[in-house]
Parts: structure tokens; C-alpha cells; sequence
């Protein structure tokens, strides 16, 4: 999907579903920050110009089809489309404003050549599904059951839980199972909708 493409398609799901106060607000300091031309990552998915942005569409149809195929009939009584577009279109604005692109030599057929790739540097250093709930409640109040999904979307990738000696996050998904839905779309977007650029 082109950059234009992906930034028309989440405009057009964000401004039909999310209405919360706060909403406008957000949508404004997204535009004006790196949010529509970043990458969803360095190195490991969507790591090209416009990433972050198409990730998050991504993201978004593959939660709605698991809750959808989850729920049914009832999904809506289970969860409002706006939580579905704020949990999904807002899971990693942790990464607004982090990457830098950068130029190195590469050898290619016995040849140098500059190529560029991307860079990190986070000056909030405060986690990554914590911080984008952090982030987001600058602006507009979370229920309960978003924060838990956008804060536990990286499932067992989040540094709290790496070597199992924590039980917060299975406890955030037996007590709230649609976290465990977005952590499934969020895994499933990067593994088989993306790629890692060269």
C-alpha cells in the first residue's frame, strides 16, 4: 500500500469512529509530527518510508476480522468500533518522532554504495506499549480495556515479561481477552501483511 494510501485509510477510520473528547486534538499532533512518513521499525518490519502508518491500518483490519470472527453477532456489545479504532490505529504511537534515517556503504556486485536505513533515538524512554498509553491519555481518556491492549500489544516481545518471570501480562489477558486479540493482530500484520526492507 503507498504512503497516500495508507494515510487516506487511516484518516478515513480514525475520523469516522473515534469521536471522544480529545479526538481532534490528537489527530492534529499526529499530522503535524513524523507519525504518516515513519517507519513501523529499524529493521524488523515495514521498515520503509510510510511504515508506521500502514502498519497501524494493518493492524487495524486484522484485529477487527479476530474480533469480528471472535464475536460475531455480539462483537459490538463486546467492543465499540471506536475502541477497535483507538486500540489499533494508536497501539504504537510510541514510535512518533524516534527514528532517524541515516546513510551507510554497502557492497553490492563488488561495489560500494550508499544506501540509507533508519536509526532510533527516544527521548521518552519509557517503555513501548506503556508509553503509547501514555502518550495517547494526553489527550483522550482510555477506558480501562484499551489501555490493558495497547499496553500489552507486544505480548511475550515486551521487555517486562522476556524470560517469564513476570505474570502481569497473562493476567491482563485472562482477565481482558481482547488484548489478546490485539496482540494477535498486531503479530499477524507484521508477519504476514509486512516485509523488512533491504
Amino acid at each position: 500500500m503507498s504512503i497516500e494510501d495508507a494515510k487516506q485509510q487511516f484518516l478515513d477510520i480514525y475520523t469516522t469512529n473515534i469521536k471522544r473528547e480529545g479526538s481532534k486534538e490528537l489527530l492534529e499532533w499526529l499530522q503535524k509530527s513524523d507519525f504518516f512518513t515513519a517507519p513501523a521499525s529499524t529493521r524488523f518490519h515495514n521498515n520503509c518510508t510510510g511504515g508506521l502508518c500502514a502498519h497501524s491500518v494493518n493492524v487495524y483490519n486484522r484485529f477487527k476480522n479476530l474480533l469480528d470472527n471472535q464475536y460475531g453477532k455480539e462483537r459490538e456489545k463486546v467492543i465499540s468500533n471506536e475502541s477497535v479504532a483507538i486500540i489499533a490505529l494508536l497501539h504504537d504511537i510510541c514510535k512518533v518522532d524516534i527514528y532517524k534515517s541515516e546513510m551507510r556503504n554497502v557492497k553490492i556486485e563488488n561495489n560500494w554504495v550508499q544506501k540509507p536505513y533508519y536509526t532510533s533515538d527516544d527521548n521518552l524512554p519509557f517503555g513501548h506499549g506503556e508509553k503509547s498509553v501514555y502518550m495517547i491519555s494526553g489527550f483522550l481518556k482510555l477506558t480501562r480495556e484499551e489501555a490493558m491492549a495497547i499496553n500489552w500489544h507486544m505480548g511475550g516481545f515486551d521487555a517486562r515479561v522476556m524470560g517469564g518471570a513476570s505474570m502481569m501480562m497473562a493476567k491482563a489477558y485472562y482477565n481482558y481477552p481482547v488484548a489478546v486479540l490485539c496482540h494477535m493482530a498486531d503479530f499477524m500484520a507484521t508477519y504476514l501483511d509486512e516485509k523488512i526492507y533491504e
